[in-house]
């Protein structure tokens, strides 16, 4: 059964999404704990699936120039094993980075990351429109990046 989250979990998990390499003994002196329950605090955190991972953030821009699309998909039928096949087959392309299902005027909201225009438009073409039972596709090109956190806000 899983437990709630108090006050410290919280704390942890709030120190460890800023910098999931910090160590138990540092989170301890920052808490006024011990090393051990903080520890200890962590792992269950990771058994009962609060921490599902840890990753690196990779400065795009560092490694090469790309640009982001948010590509809105909506399907020609709704019915629910295509709304699978199309989702299992959009987890097996490398440019989508993040899909969601959304209400609305679209179906699925794809994060889209590609060199330039022209990879966009192959990705697009060779890649979103051959799929099965795709109805309309929109796109919106990110001119400029505020805020990109991948924090949840924990309160």
């Amino acid at each position: 059964m899983q437990e709630k989250l108090d006050a410290i979990d919280r704390e942890i998990l709030k120190i460890l999404e800023k910098d999931a390499k910090t160590i138990a003994k540092d989170i301890a002196e920052h808490l006024g704990l011990t090393k051990t329950p903080v520890y200890e605090r962590i792992r269950r955190l990771e058994q009962e699936g609060f921490i599902q991972n840890y990753s690196a953030i990779i400065n795009k821009d560092k490694v090469e120039q790309s640009i982001t699309v948010f590509s809105f998909v909506s399907l020609e039928a709704q019915k629910g094993h295509l709304m699978d096949d199309f989702l299992n087959q959009v987890k097996q392309l490398d440019e989508v980075t993040e899909c969601f299902v959304v209400g609305g005027e679209f179906d699925f909201l794809l994060k889209v990351i590609v060199k330039d225009l022209d990879a966009y438009y192959s990705f697009a073409k060779s890649k979103i429109a051959s799929l099965p039972n795709i109805g309309a596709v929109k796109s919106a090109f990110v001119l400029k990046e505020v805020k990109n956190e991948n924090t949840f806000p924990l309160l």
